[in-house]
């Protein structure tokens, strides 16, 4: 007979799985000690395979979705500590109907039948929370969870709920990740303590950083005691060298082929229109062609605890805490033209189209030559306390009590820049007739500094902060055999902060030092006059040269640049001595408030003959939201409450041991993404957009349906096909509302920042190109997809060396559709951006998805290949015209390599991006215009783990 699921919990089956794995002597970190968060049966199911090695986790994992009523998946200990994954989201990939997002190389966040990170709730030991770190552009500001905070090795199991259940918390479209770390009471009696040491090796920064990671344990003989302390370290240095464009725009330019375009050259006068001139301001052009280096240097570090104590059989006392610190720097350097709003002073030659109506080539004169440097320290600290109480009150009646806190700051003390200008450059060229890799070539000398001036200097240091405190009250009773009514209550309380200031400025003409590091602004005759001298001049010593490397770059390409160095000019200038002034929208706030309970049925039994297992149920929580942002310089708060009932069912039919037929179908929410909560709004100079927030947003409300059949035809054997529907009422989406002028908004010049062009320049701000836009609740839109899944082991064809090899594999294939109002090109020369209805796909959902792994384990001797294939998505509105953005296509490959030289020592190669794949980001959904395409570099690991 099965387990009877009415009587064991689904955290209580991972846990089986763990404790499994922890009484067998394998040499991983996690093994004796580190066991899911969760009470546990104190012994194993009589039908146990009992395995070891690779093969075990395998089976473990396997148990739990066999067990389980609702569609689950599941890694357990050895299976993440096993593979050359760098963080928790590499190791989420490998379960069907995941797939990851990267940043500087490595997964970052996690897309779940194809709903974006946003619609996935994360618990650690059973507590909500949000783990916040920066990607290229700042701190996550939102509720999706940055699986790059984790080192893998801290981590126990992964389970993963794909459907709902009335008992589960609400907050998730797409699914409830939980992760579990120690539980030492499922370990063996004594002392144990595993250490791993590895060397990380990448071979584009020609780095060679550390990964570190140990546990000690103990549990008394009796099993009334255990505690156990685990740790993880890492360093590491990786380039990512590529080349962007920041979008792509449309623009009237001075002259095209010798025909002026206005009246007067450079500024001013009216523009004359031509076949020409007409041509070239409806096509789309880059807005800052360039190639540069990024360098990452990270570090990250990971603790641990557990203690846990159980007086009797009846009564178990758990305490865990969880601290991880991640540290960032990035340096960016690139030489560029900045067509960006300077395109009225540039001369055109020898432009070539395409069919996409995209300037693919040309030269450029009188053009905005820029060479820049960026640096940014970033540092991530999370911290989680929870305590369980679990007590058996009766045979039949049972509790469980658990409480605690987390919090996560993303903290960026220093986000500076530094920019050199030569601002009438003669003979520059782009040629993107190869999208991916454009040849770019400087016609005049870009490494003398007597050609440069240092124009404009920035910083803007910003925090974000999330806290998160649970209580939650569990109730299982047995009223007869196969039959549990499951309530509980709970209380949770989110605060999201986030604050951002910034000291920015353009440098002022003719050489003006002093009005730097005064209060003086730039007038806009300084800024752009025709013989202005608009900066500093450029020595030597305030510079330093960049070469590009190995950047994908043709021939032709030029590879040494002369950008800032960041001492000198930051030192010159006296940056960081310059006031802080606000960037009114980014500090701003959220409180929300939930208050709930559930009743859920569990039952089990036989049908026609036919047995089955089935949770059936529903959940209410009211939410109170509390949002705050700055409004014309004033903090705003705005108060509503909203409240939902959620009723949700699970069924599973055993027509044989071996084959489940499982149904679900669940109403569930996600609460509106935070950065569109807050009162108040920003303004970008730069693309010349007001937005503003919307705190009234209703949350995402879907249907979902699923249905799966899964064969399990041998021992660590399983072939599975599950379908799912995802039927949403409203997906929120920007929406322009109308194009004025600044001063029509009623926002304030000093919102804007200081070196943008719009600031600079007054003249902008009476033109009506300004876009204003917010977020509302837009039409629904459906999702539907299919899972395949198949884990195969040879040894169930043969016996001997051929038995030893497996495979593992998945596919996920989705259809989705949605309306997007969005903003599409301008059809006159210098005209404003019409609105149109674009349907597309759902953001961030890929149409194809694929995950395989081909392994061998003798037991003694493993090695396994893994590759992951994700087709191109959209991520949701562009900008300047530009009808939705998003990433190609992506493969990734892996490989590891391990051998037991004794019980305790066993050593190990692995290799992560074997194939230095380029990460390619488009603008426009349907022209594919380069945004970026950068790569990474390959990373390998090679180390040791001992036991004892």
């Amino acid at each position: 007979m099965g387990i009877s699921v009415s009587r064991i919990s689904l955290f209580r089956m991972a846990l089986l799985a763990g404790g499994a794995l922890a009484a067998a002597s394998t040499a991983q970190a996690q093994d004796a000690a580190a066991e899911p968060q969760i009470a546990a049966e104190d012994s194993v199911p009589e039908d146990a395979i009992v395995v070891t090695g690779f093969r075990q986790s395998l089976q473990a994992a396997i148990n739990v979705k066999k067990n389980a009523v609702g569609a689950v998946d599941a890694i357990v200990a050895e299976d993440i500590a096993k593979f050359p994954d760098q963080n928790l989201a590499e190791s989420l990939q490998r379960i069907p109907g995941i797939s990851i997002t990267r940043d500087a190389g490595e997964g970052r966040s996690i897309t779940v039948r194809g709903l974006s990170s946003q619609f996935t709730r994360v618990r650690v030991n059973g507590l909500e929370t949000v783990a916040t770190s920066t990607d290229g552009a700042s701190a996550n500001r939102d509720r999706a969870f940055d699986f790059n905070v984790f080192a893998s090795e801290l981590f126990s199991s992964i389970v993963v709920h794909k459907t709902a259940e009335a008992s589960l918390d609400e907050g998730s479209l797409g699914a409830v990740v939980d992760l579990n770390t120690g539980n030492p009471l499922a370990g063996k009696a004594g002392f144990t303590a595993v250490a791993s040491v590895v060397g990380t090796y990448n071979d584009l920064s020609d780095y060679v950083g550390p990964r570190l990671a140990g546990l000690v344990s103990w549990r008394n003989d009796a099993g009334t005691f255990g505690a156990s302390i685990s740790a993880a370290y890492q360093k590491t240095q990786v380039l990512e060298l590529g080349n962007n464009t920041v979008r792509w725009s449309q623009a009237r330019f001075d002259s095209v082929d010798g025909t002026n375009c206005f009246t007067t050259p450079n500024s001013g006068g009216s523009y004359r229109p031509s076949a020409a001139c007409d041509k070239a301001a409806l096509a789309f052009h880059p807005r800052i062609p360039r190639y540069g280096t990024i360098q990452h240097d990270r570090e990250r570090l990971g603790l641990t605890g557990s203690v846990q104590f159980a007086p009797t059989d009846s009564s178990k006392f758990s305490i865990d805490g969880l601290f991880s610190r991640f540290n960032a720097l990035r340096d960016e350097q690139y030489g560029e033209v900045l067509l960006r709003s300077n395109e009225r002073s540039i001369n055109v030659v020898n432009p070539v189209y395409d069919a996409n109506n995209t300037m693919v080539s040309a030269t450029l004169n009188d053009a905005w030559v820029r060479t820049e440097h960026y640096y940014r320290k970033s540092k991530t600290e999370f911290y989680q306390v929870g305590g369980t109480w679990d007590q058996d009150v009766s045979d039949s009646l049972r509790f469980t009590l658990l409480g605690g806190f987390s919090k996560s700051n993303a903290d960026i003390p220093i986000e500076t820049t530094m920019i050199f200008d030569d601002r009438d450059a003669q003979g520059y060229s782009f040629d993107y007739t190869d999208m991916k890799y454009p040849k770019l070539t400087f016609g005049t000398s870009v490494t003398d500094p007597a050609n440069f001036q240092l124009a404009e200097i920035r910083d803007r240091p910003s925090s974000t902060e999330n806290r998160f405190k649970t209580v939650q009250f569990r109730t299982e009773w047995d009223v007869t055999e196969g039959f549990t009514i499951k309530a509980g209550a709970v209380w949770r309380r989110f605060n999201f902060d986030a604050e951002a200031y910034q000291r920015d400025t353009a440098v002022c003409g003719n050489g003006g030092l002093d009005r730097v590091l005064g209060t003086i602004t730039c007038s806009p005759s300084s800024a752009f006059g025709a013989s202005a001298v608009y900066g500093i001049p450029v020595t030597a010593a305030m510079g330093q040269l960049l070469n590009i490397g190995n950047a994908g770059q043709p021939a032709g390409t030029t590879t040494s640049i002369l950008v800032p160095n960041l001492d000198a000019t930051t030192a010159l200038t006296k940056l960081y001595d310059r006031a802080l002034l606000p960037d009114a929208g980014n500090i701003r706030g959220v409180q929300e408030t939930t208050k709930g309970g559930y009743l859920q049925f569990d039952g089990n039994g036989e049908l026609l003959g036919l047995r089955y297992a089935l949770n059936a149920g529903i959940r209410y929580v009211k939410t109170e939201q509390s949002s705050y942002g700055l409004v014309s310089g004033v903090q705003a708060t705005v108060e509503r409450a909203y409240d939902d009932w959620l009723p949700s069912a699970n069924i599973a039919f055993y027509p044989t041991e071996d084959l489940i037929v499982r149904a679900a179908v669940a109403e569930v929410i996600t609460r509106p993404t935070l950065g569109s909560l807050t009162p108040g709004g920003s303004a970008d100079g730069f693309n010349f957009r007001v937005t503003s927030g919307n705190p009234f947003l209703e949350p995402f409300r879907a249907t979902n349906y699923d249905v799966a059949v899964e064969w399990y035809f041998a021992p660590q054997a399983l072939i599975s096909v599950a379908g799912f529907i995802k039927d949403v009422a409203s997906f929120t989406q920007s929406s322009a509302i109308s194009e004025a002028t600044f001063a029509q908004t009623g926002l304030p010049v000093s919102v804007l920042t200081p070196s943008s062009p719009a600031a600079l320049n007054p003249a902008l701000l009476s033109q009506p190109i300004w876009t204003l836009s917010t977020t509302v609740n837009g039409t629904g839109a459906k999702l539907k997809g299919v899972e395949i899944a198949a884990q195969i082991p040879f040894k169930i064809f043969t016996e001997g060396f051929l038995g030893n090899f497996g495979i593992i594999a998945n596919a996920t294939f989705i259809d989705s559709n949605a309306d997007y109002t969005v903003q599409g090109p301008a059809t006159v020369p210098g005209g404003a951006l019409v609105n149109l209805v674009r349907s597309a796909t759902l953001a961030n959902v890929s149409k194809q998805a694929y995950n395989g792994t081909f392994y061998y384990d003798d037991g003694r001797f493993s090695a396994r290949v893994m590759g992951t294939y994700r087709s191109d998505y959209h991520e949701g509105a562009s900008g300047t015209g530009n009808v939705l953005e998003g990433y190609g296509s992506m493969f990734n490959l892996d490989a590891s390599m391990r051998f037991k030289l004794t019980d305790w020592v066993e050593l190990s190669v692995e290799g992560n991006n074997l194939l230095d794949t380029y990460r390619y980001r488009y603008t426009d959904i349907d022209a594919k215009r380069n945004y970026e395409n950068n790569h990474y570099g390959r990373n390998i690991l090679v180390g040791a783990r001992f036991k004892y």
